[in-house]
């Protein structure tokens, strides 16, 4: 399952069931789960550990040295992925800039061809990010997201979950919850048709809504649109998006 011109350090860990393709390159601190696949040409390196059933496609790069030009290379630090990911061709994935810090994969992701992951960037599960996705350091995105093809998202955002984004978006602020975005920092409305998909029953996605109307839609401002919210008890499914919008990242969400 090892193809003989893979170079593969004998520190390396390496599970039962796994292939590794031709001139893949396996550096000491990698941990490779069961039943992973390593396409031809890919480089695992840092303190990169693969959980099971992963696959990785050709010419990927993971624990990568990060594109911070104040970063210290004697730092250690690493990537960490979980279970049942898909990492097509030419995917990068960049170690942490501090010490001991992990950028995170968690389970079940597709990441395509030519996206990006920075450093410190943490991914939730079920999500989708298309061909040539940029996702910079410090971002946080929650779980069961659609990112388009060539979407770009700036550093410290948030992005929360069952979030869409249009293909080609420059994104420089938080995407709420359960929200459609496009353009520039622009909200298109709930993704409706991910949440029935996803199974919220007709009375969630209406109190969702209503949160979402009081939110963005009011005019009111943010602060007062919270203070009438607080005056509800909602299900925990509205609470995530009222918890998005109380404590969004250093730039802001979007309105």
């Amino acid at each position: 399952m090892i193809h003989p011109t893979a170079i593969i350090h004998p520190d390396a860990e390496i599970g039962s069931n796994v292939s590794i393709g031709a001139f893949s390159i396996i550096d000491a601190d990698v941990s490779i789960g069961d039943n992973c696949t390593i396409d031809p040409h890919v480089w695992l390196t840092g303190l990169t550990t693969l959980d099971e059933n992963n696959f990785v496609g050709f010419g990927s790069h993971i624990g990568g040295t990060p594109q911070d030009v104040s970063f210290d290379k004697s730092i250690k630090s690493g990537v960490q992925i979980g279970k049942g990911n898909t990492i097509r061709e030419h995917v990068t994935i960049h170690r942490s800039t501090s010490e001991g810090g992990l950028t995170t994969l968690a389970d079940n992701n597709m990441l395509m061809i030519n996206s990006h992951l920075a450093h410190d960037v943490h991914v939730g599960s079920n999500n989708n990010l298309a061909n040539s996705v940029l996702i910079a350091g410090h971002i946080n995105i929650g779980s069961n997201c659609f990112l388009g093809g060539g979407a770009g998202f700036h550093q410290f955002i948030k992005i929360g979950d069952y979030a869409i984004c249009q293909g080609n978006a420059a994104i420089t602020k938080d995407i709420p919850p359960y929200c459609m975005a496009h353009g520039q920092n622009h909200l298109a409305g709930l993704n409706v048709i991910g949440l029935r998909r996803a199974g919220f029953n007709a009375d969630q996605r209406k109190e969702i809504k209503s949160v979402y109307n009081l939110l963005f839609k009011s005019g009111l401002g943010m602060t007062e649109a919270l203070r009438q919210a607080s005056e509800t008890n909602w299900s925990p499914e509205t609470q995530l998006l009222l918890d998005a919008a109380k404590n969004p990242s250093r730039k802001g969400i979007m309105m």
